[in-house]
């Protein structure tokens, strides 16, 4: 037997290995596991250069994989005005926040701010761009909706955004207006958001993309999170750059498998870089697709999508198409329908569906014979459960986010937060699938109810397998990679109630100890 550099003895291992469960400790060479198994064998591990890790009792379990984020979201939220804090309950507090960020921003600099949420105000409606525009008449100013699919801009935003009273809709996209002012633009505009920051803003600076991956990089690890999934539709070549500059400089530790979209895939193919290319630091994955619902109306038309996801499919890529809304879920079911008659690898290809949050019993029966990926978020429940029993249609509520039911129906589900919509929890991600309660201890769906292993699955093995990575990580398994999360309790033998309080003690990403609490 080799002898190993790192040895985690005196753990509760949960290995989400169905060949062996559970094992006393693990021994690491390099960035790989040698072995998981009885303490009777951890003699034949150990060698004079062997570094023993005492766990005390802890629980060992894979490190979390967040099947569904988006980094450079979050790094712009971490470096901007946080909207969502508590003390936000009004657009009179929104405005505060920004007339103090104007104190130390010169004149014709942007000021940012992130994830507000209109429910949780006392107005109920988001801010206008002439409520923004009062205190901060100098500087342009966006603020991004908590959803990420609609941002306010005030007057000068606008107007370096080129957006007029005169300027049509753009295609699956709206500029509201006020009708009491002839049509003006109100400045709250849907999806529309990347636009604004891709092409309207100036590029966001290199100091500026350290300072904020430093930050996430920290808030990732002390979550326990070894590998993520960027879903967003507009990542590029350049932010695949950003990227491997954050890998070659240490900044960013956890594992990425970075989605782009349709836009941006013929930079990718012009680089000569193709589905799956990179390493286990840095992967290129899924392509992304955002069909919208603007006045009740699908765009692309589910013709137009269909042949897109027929395309994309053609290139060798992975697709992962958003879908909320029943009809969203309906049109992107008939996408797959469309495709699993047309091409002979649709199963082997594992194309995802991102959130199918609205899935009533006609979609589920069409859902379960196509088996593609779920890629769903269990801590919503917690987080937004409350809004969604407030302004969710009652005879919907019983169809969102059917986990349990997938599940049970043998439907591959990954865990995800979609932060920074939500915090990047795992822990809470469980807390919310086993109880299916709101922050206010209402119930959502309880019947859609998980246990703690089942939830451990979606963000560990489940998520690699969405992602075509399931041999190399995802499980405590020899000759996998050694990324660990260990936990001051097992969420799977604590009550419910008590998994929130689980802390994380220490995170490790390819045999090398990361963070520590």
């Amino acid at each position: 037997m080799p002898a190993a550099d790192l040895i985690f003895k005196n753990a509760d291992v949960i290995t989400v290995d169905p060949v062996k469960p559970a094992a006393d400790f693990v021994a690491v060479k390099g960035k790989n596991i040698i072995f998981a198994g009885s303490k009777d064998n951890l003699n034949n591990f150990t060698g004079p250069g062997t570094k023993i890790i005492d766990c005390g009792g802890g629980t060992l379990a894979p490190g979390f994989n967040d099947a569904h984020c988006h980094i450079f979201s979050l790094l712009r939220t971490l470096t901007s005005i946080d909207l969502s804090r508590p003390e936000i309950k009004s657009i009179a507090d929104i405005q505060a926040a920004i007339k103090e960020k104007v104190k130390t921003t010169a004149h014709s600099v942007w000021i940012t701010g992130t994830d507000y949420n209109e429910f949780y105000l006392a107005e109920k409606r988001h801010p206008t761009r002439w409520e923004i525009d009062e205190v901060a008449p100098n500087n342009p100013v966006v603020l991004s909706h908590r959803s990420l699919h609609g941002c306010v801009l005030n007057s000068m935003a606008l107007n370096l955004a080129g957006i007029t009273i005169t300027t049509p809709e753009p295609p699956g996209a709206m500029i509201d207006r006020d009708v009491t002012r002839d049509g003006e633009p109100n400045g709250f505009l849907a999806e529309m958001l990347g636009y604004i920051r891709e092409i309207v803003m100036p590029p966001i600076t290199g100091e500026e993309l350290d300072r904020g991956i430093k930050l996430a990089d920290r808030q990732y690890l002390s979550q326990g999170i070894t590998s993520l999934q960027d879903a967003t539709v507009v990542n590029n070549l350049k932010r695949w750059q950003h990227h491997q500059h954050f890998k070659e400089e240490g900044l960013l530790h956890s594992r990425v498998y970075m989605m782009i979209g349709t836009e941006t895939l013929t930079e990718f193919q012009n680089a000569c870089l193709h589905f799956g290319d990179g390493n286990e630091q840095l992967r290129l994955g899924a392509v992304k697709i955002v069909p919208s619902m603007i006045s009740e109306k699908l765009h692309p038309s589910q013709e137009e999508l269909n042949i897109l996801a027929l395309r994309m499919h053609q290139t060798g890529f992975q697709l992962a198409i958003h879908a909320v809304q029943t009809e969203m879920v309906d049109a992107i079911i008939s996408t797959y329908e469309y495709l699993q008659v047309n091409v002979s690898d649709f199963r082997a290809r594992r194309h995802r569906i991102e959130h199918c949050s609205e899935c009533p019993p006609q979609l589920m029966e069409r859902l379960l014979k196509l088996h593609p990926v779920v890629v769903s978020h269990p801590s919503f429940s917690w987080f937004s459960g409350d809004r969604y029993l407030a302004t969710v249609d009652k005879n919907t509520i019983p169809w969102l986010y059917r986990i349990g039911t997938m599940m049970e129906n043998g439907l591959t589900i990954a865990g995800a937060s979609d932060s920074p919509i939500v915090p990047n929890s795992p822990l809470m991600g469980i807390y919310g699938a086993v109880t299916r309660k709101t922050s206010s201890g209402k119930l959502l769906g309880v019947e859609e109810r998980l246990t703690a292993n089942q939830v451990l699955k979606m963000y560990t093995i489940n998520a690699a397998y969405a992602s075509h990575e399931e041999n190399m990580k995802g499980s405590i398994t020899a000759g996998k990679l050694a990324d660990f999360v260990l936990l001051s309790a097992n969420p799977t033998l604590v009550s419910a109630e008590a998994i929130p309080d689980i802390k994380v003690l220490m995170t490790v990403i390819g045999g090398k100890i990361v963070w520590q609490s």
